[in-house]
């Protein structure tokens, strides 16, 4: 067992050497059944190995928050601009449209809101992840929470389970414990944990020193974007947490809040997929929501 007065910083990162992945393009993949291997090209691009998530499962702890009121009026317009979607089973049956094409990473746990103690979740049945014909389910984990962190673990562990029964790759994503510094050592935790019981993806916060987060976790690393930053500042976020080894974003707020949704989806494409600075990509924001 390891002791906790014995945890040492890690010094070996090797930064720079990149992972080796023999017979397929994404970090870590390389063993993974056919099916799986299918799902994960459908949500990052084969080309660049990167993805662009448009997050709106957000309703499923907050209601209709600003943004996500009318699914079909702020979402279902930008979903020709994202590489997958992320959502709930709810609002993907209602209200995405079938004819869209797009892979969808399914948020696949619930149970608690913000008006109750979070996290307090189960799984979803992954019979009806299939039926859906999602690419990967979601499921939250709460890294350094006393009360919450051996049950998310789990419902962690048991979907890896039910996702090597049907192809399904899972993510993982870190919710910020309440007695953890939000630093490299956490998110770095937080990912490597999500990873050593078998998520094919983490979904996970940009900070300093991202990079050895990144070297540490042997599977692709996507970021949320948070609470809603000035348009600039979320390119910004975006740019370095790519340039520090991310595989992509997985932002909401930062979308569906700006001022010009479908420029902004488009500008944060160009900073993944094409590397665009963030002043370069503001500026194409700018010429997008004017035209």
């Amino acid at each position: 067992m390891a002791d906790l007065d014995d945890i040492r910083d890690g010094k070996e990162y090797g930064l720079g050497v990149s992972q080796k992945t023999e017979g397929y393009f994404l970090k870590g993949s390389g063993n993974l059944d056919w099916g799986m291997k299918d799902r994960l090209s459908r949500i990052f691009n084969p080309t660049t190995g990167k993805t662009v998530m448009l997050a709106f499962d957000h309703g499923f702890l907050m209601g209709p928050t600003s943004g996500v009121e009318r699914i079909d009026l702020s979402i279902v317009p930008l979903i020709e601009h994202a590489d997958c979607l992320m959502c709930t089973r709810g609002v993907l049956r209602s209200l995405i449209p079938t004819t869209s094409r797009k892979p969808v990473c399914l948020r696949a746990d619930a149970g608690t809101t913000i008006l109750t103690e979070m996290n307090d979740n189960v799984v979803l049945d992954p019979v009806d992840a299939v039926r859906l014909n999602a690419s990967a389910i979601a499921v939250m984990v709460a890294i350094g929470d006393p009360n919450m962190e051996a049950r998310t673990v789990a419902n962690l562990y048991n979907a890896v389970d039910d996702g090597l029964e049907f192809g399904l790759p899972v993510m993982g994503v870190t919710a910020v414990g309440k007695d953890m510094a939000r630093d490299a050592r956490y998110f770095g935790m937080a990912a490597r944990v999500c990873a050593e019981n078998g998520a094919n993806i983490v979904k996970t916060y940009y900070t300093e020193g991202f990079e050895k987060v990144v070297a540490c976790c042997p599977v692709p690393i996507v970021i949320a974007g948070g609470k809603k930053l000035p348009e600039l500042e979320a390119l910004e976020l975006a740019y370095n947490a790519i340039q520090s080894g991310a595989s992509g974003v997985d932002m909401g707020r930062n979308v569906f809040q700006s001022e010009s949704p479908a420029a902004m989806i488009q500008a944060v494409g160009a900073v993944v997929h094409k590397g665009m600075k963030p002043q370069d990509a503001f500026q194409l924001f700018n010429e997008l929501k004017n035209r």
